[in-house]
């Protein structure tokens, strides 16, 4: 048994969106404000409620109005004495829902027996639908018209107070709770919802579209199933990001607060698990005989000691006449736990070598656990936590006393938020490969099948993704507001779906993504550059000249022209925001040979990216009249999300010396940087291609003559090795960016404001209702 995929709906960002889970780890990737938060919190909020209660906000903000309206109607039909009917129906489209969908086998169906829709079911997906709705309509009404004339009373009373203390003028305006049924739901929404379940029925499951996805809709007559149906399925763990190191907390069981577990200190979670695993005082065996015996020495020893100690206290007191022959006299007696050793603060000490001189012993050197780094805190603090899940799944040691008759959950799930914490690259990569191994290393778990582990990490760490399959990532895109709902909201890609299976185009982008690390998936937007110069360049001249770039999260890879093409499905599919800078690779014509750019001479493109992507032309004349809008490549309705092609055209240049403008026709980034900057180029003290780009400006002859010297240079030249002279020019700043670079900068950078800004319209009532504080991923 193992889950297949949730579909959350109405949860924060996440309006109507599958995430599907790997059969062993999952990673949540995407840049900020993306939904990951959403969707790890949603898990918890419906698995764990009591530990993660819900909050008002955790409803979609485009549906905050709804709820405002059925309050209004509720009012108005209150005040006016009409009968209320209290219906389901209008809140239904507005609950937040967790449809969990669980393989499972045949074998299995004793386990899954409420969730079972058909008598002739036989394995397969099995699916039941969470959904956090009022307890009870009539009390929920009832309780909210009472809140509401109590306010009402109150504000006339005041208006009332003013009027007869003021000598005019507008009352002074009171808000009093509630405003509204949304405002009443901010201080009573746990007392009067409650999570129920639905089982759902594998018929009517829909794919999603591209979007979102369709959950089904439950029938009318639909009743939920009684007591949790997930009971006795699933054991669910969690490391939530907050983690607390540094702070001081009580002894506190992991089980029963699991928050609270996430940010205790190593020997706070040794004294859970030792309490829980250890403790020879609970169901004590042959193994703990010694230490009960040795414990029951040290009590009667102790006694013994207590009891001389107070004789001359106790014989003080009997000369007042107390106790008396018939009176029961007071006796001292000690008892010792071996919890006890664990509970202080330096339970736990980290020795330090130290080296000594032949022959000299040195003591040895403890240092307390909070002297240790935070990464190695958050390092140790986090395997730990996963050993204590897996062994309190496995009933380990005394976990196992008194729970014969309860079997082990088939399905254990863990989440963890952000492992990346306080931890440098390699320690990010080698926890990540490690944590499930960790979760499965017991006698009766390894690759077995009937008691399966399933692991979900959100992350904002491109080390992390780095070292997981591509298969198993999940991205989360933001949709601006429009495209789906009136606010932001996110959806989810499935990554494993983009290529297909197995396709020479996935093993090249997983292979060089490996290579590049995974900055990608972080990302607000996406620079593809051609070569090396290009890619140590071009982040400073952004650095230099486009502030607005250069505080926004760009990630820049460095892919030729004849590859770039193969990150297309990846980058549709992620929806980002790109911006491919490449060259012009002109051919005498199809099929010819590498020529020097010209108009008029029936070349070529030997691009890929340029003939098959955007803008899709092959013709080199076409290519160089190609408007703004044919290079771009854009999707209807999705302002967040385009792509734009910038690669030479000719440009008009006057040459050291002359006086009538010419056209030059660049071939690469390199003799286009030139071009834009002939009279700094023409006394710039460089080597190798710097010195050629340097002597054909000199020998003149025109643009043509030094467009065809530096082509040729080009040939043979080294050019990370003109970047990095370039680059180390003291005054590197003054130099002009290549023309058709600096247009797709400027593009990328009107892209951009767009993205930030964001702008919601939404109506008075909904702003006054958001309030302050933060919505913790909804928009």
């Amino acid at each position: 048994m193992r889950i297949e995929f949730v579909e959350i709906a109405n949860f924060r960002k996440l309006l109507s969106a599958r995430v599907d889970l790997s059969s062993q780890t999952t990673l949540f990737v995407g840049a900020n404000n993306s939904g990951k938060t959403s969707a790890m919190l949603a898990l918890r909020r419906f698995l764990t409620p009591r530990r993660c209660p819900f909050e008002i906000h955790d409803f979609t903000l485009c549906h905050w109005q709804a709820l405002v309206d059925i309050g209004e109607a509720w009012i108005q039909m209150h005040r006016t004495g009409a009968v209320a009917d209290l219906v389901i129906a209008p809140w239904v489209p507005l609950l937040p829902t967790l449809d969990l969908w669980l393989q499972v086998r045949e074998d299995e169906v004793h386990r899954v027996r409420d969730l079972v829709p058909l008598m002739e079911w036989d394995g397969g997906l099995l699916g039941v639908r969470l959904r956090y709705e009022p307890k009870d309509l009539n009390t929920l009404f009832k309780e909210f018209i009472a809140a509401i004339t109590d306010a009402d009373t109150m504000r006339d009373a005041a208006v009332t107070a003013a009027a007869a203390t003021s000598a005019g003028g507008d009352p002074p305006k009171l808000t009093v709770w509630p405003e509204s049924l949304m405002d009443f739901l901010t201080k009573r929404l746990s007392t009067l919802f409650t999570i129920r379940a639905y089982p759902l029925d594998p018929a009517l499951l829909a794919k999603p579209d591209k979007l979102r996805a369709l959950p089904q809709a439950l029938p009318a007559s639909a009743v939920s199933i009684e007591g949790d149906p997930l009971s006795g399925l699933i054991k669910i763990h969690d490391i939530p990001a907050q983690r607390g190191f540094g702070e001081v907390h009580s002894g506190v069981d992991v089980d029963d607060a699991q928050v609270a577990a996430g940010g205790t200190r190593l020997s706070e979670q040794l004294r859970s698990y030792y309490a829980k695993h250890l403790d020879p005082a609970k169901g004590p065996d042959l193994r703990d005989l010694e230490a009960l015996q040795a414990m029951e020495a040290a009590e009667n020893a102790f006694d013994d000691k207590l009891t001389e100690s107070f004789k001359e206290c106790f014989t003080e007191v009997a000369g007042l006449g107390y106790p008396g022959v018939s009176d029961p006299r007071p006796r001292v007696s000690t008892r010792l736990r071996a919890i006890d050793g664990l509970n202080h603060s330096a339970a736990v000490n980290f020795e330090v070598d130290v080296v000594s001189d032949a022959g000299v012993t040195v003591p040895v050197l403890l240092l307390p656990e909070g002297s240790n780094g935070l990464g190695y805190q958050n390092l140790i603090s986090m395997i730990f936590q996963l050993m204590s899940f897996r062994d309190a799944w496995m009933r380990v040691g005394k976990a196992s006393k008194g729970v014969e008759e309860t079997s082990i959950e088939p399905l254990h799930l863990v989440l963890v938020e952000e492992p990346e914490a306080h931890l440098h690259a390699q320690v990010q990569q080698v926890f990540i490969k490690k944590a499930y191994q960790v979760l499965r290393k017991h006698p009766e778990l390894g690759e077995s099948e009937a008691l399966r582990t399933q692991l979900v990490v959100s992350t904002h760490s491109s080390h992390v993704a780095h070292e997981t399959p591509f298969a198993s990532l999940r991205y989360f895109r933001r949709l601006p507001a429009g495209m789906v709902a009136m606010v932001p909201v996110s959806t989810v890609v499935n990554l494993s779906e983009v290529f297909g299976a197995s396709t020479d185009t996935e093993r090249f982008v997983t292979r060089y993504l490996r290579a590049q690390h995974a900055d990608l998936f972080f990302a607000d937007a996406a620079i593809l550059v051609e070569g090396p110069a290009e890619r140590m360049l071009i982040p400073n001249f952004i650095r230099a000249h486009y502030d607005v770039l250069h505080q926004s999260y760009i990630t820049l890879l460095e892919i030729g022209g004849s590859h770039a093409h193969r990150l297309r499905p990846l980058i549709d599919h992620l929806g980002l925001l790109t911006l491919i800078v490449t060259d012009l690779d002109t051919l005498s014509g199809t099929g010819g040979t590498s020529v020097q750019p010209a108009k008029g001479a029936d070349q070529k493109t030997n691009n890929t990216t340029l003939k098959t992507w955007t803008p899709a032309i092959e013709d080199v004349d076409a290519l160089m009249d190609a408007t703004a809008e044919a290079k771009t490549l854009t999707v209807a309705g999705d302002t967040l999300f385009a792509v734009r092609a910038a690669y030479q055209t000719p440009i008009a240049v006057t040459m050291p010396c002359a006086a009538v403008q010419e056209t030059a026709c660049p071939y690469t980034f390199e003799d286009a940087l030139v071009f834009e900057n002939l009279a700094y180029f023409s006394t710039f003290a460089g080597t190798g291609l710097s010195a050629k780009f340097r002597r054909a400006i000199t020998a003149g002859g025109g643009a043509a003559a030094v467009g065809l010297s530096m082509y040729n240079a080009l040939k043979t030249g080294k050019k990370a090795e003109f970047a990095l002279e370039v680059l180390m020019a003291s005054d590197f700043q003054s130099l002009a960016v290549p023309r058709y670079i600096a247009e797709g900068l400027r593009w990328l950078t009107e892209q951009m404001k767009k993205k930030q800004v964001e702008i919601l319209t939404t109506n008075r009532a909904i702003g006054v209702l958001a309030g302050p504080g933060d919505t913790g991923g909804n928009p």
